[in-house]
């Protein structure tokens, strides 16, 4: 499945399609969406080729996409369970290598290039599991690595060590400092 741009030729053929969103969006004020397919040739293909689209009509009017396909699975089927979810693990990656630093493989040996990207892995996979298991019922259970780095984690603090143990004094007037606790606790033995 590959998306493929919108053209003129594309808008046409589903003209009609987007204007009977937009009059049931005049009529019921909600966002309307439909899943549907055709056939299609652009110029330069061989021949016709399947296309899903998916339209949907709200506020910010019309919105098409439209994927070609080799799949035999319902249209509806081939767009929500198996195009948006490559989406998502695309944002997933652009999460790790903008959010974790998964791009600073800057050197010229490979193992350290190697050690980089996992350590970045390593770190997506503490942030997921943070996510999963710390933060489930917070504010920040759907947040992206950035947000909860830069909201939670990354916080000024004092660290006081003597021969029998370390502490560690946080800010008392911190933002998230419920939540921190919150999924402190929940990580605690």
């Amino acid at each position: 499945m590959i998306g493929v741009a919108r053209n003129a030729r594309l808008e046409r053929i589903v003209k009609d399609w987007e204007g009977l969103l937009e009059q049931r969006y005049a009529e019921t004020g909600t966002k309307q969406r439909q899943v549907a397919e055709f056939t299609y040739a652009a110029n330069t293909w061989d021949r016709e080729r399947r296309i899903v689209m998916r339209l949907e009509f709200g506020t910010q009017g019309n919105k098409p996409r439209f994927v070609v396909t080799n799949l035999g699975l319902p249209a509806d089927k081939l767009y929500d369970d198996l195009y948006c979810q490559r989406g998502e693990a695309e944002n997933r990656i652009k999460e790790t290598q903008l959010d974790l630093f998964g791009t600073r493989a800057s050197s010229y040996r490979f193992l350290a290039n190697w050690l980089r990207v996992m350590f970045a892995a390593l770190a997506y996979t503490l942030m997921h599991r943070l996510r999963a298991i710390a933060l489930a019922n917070t504010e920040l259970a759907r947040a992206t690595a950035a947000t909860i780095r830069v909201k939670l984690l990354k916080t000024g603090a004092a660290v006081i060590r003597n021969t029998r143990r370390v502490r560690i004094l946080f800010a008392s007037h911190h933002p998230m400092r419920d939540t921190f606790l919150t999924a402190a606790q929940a990580l605690a033995p």
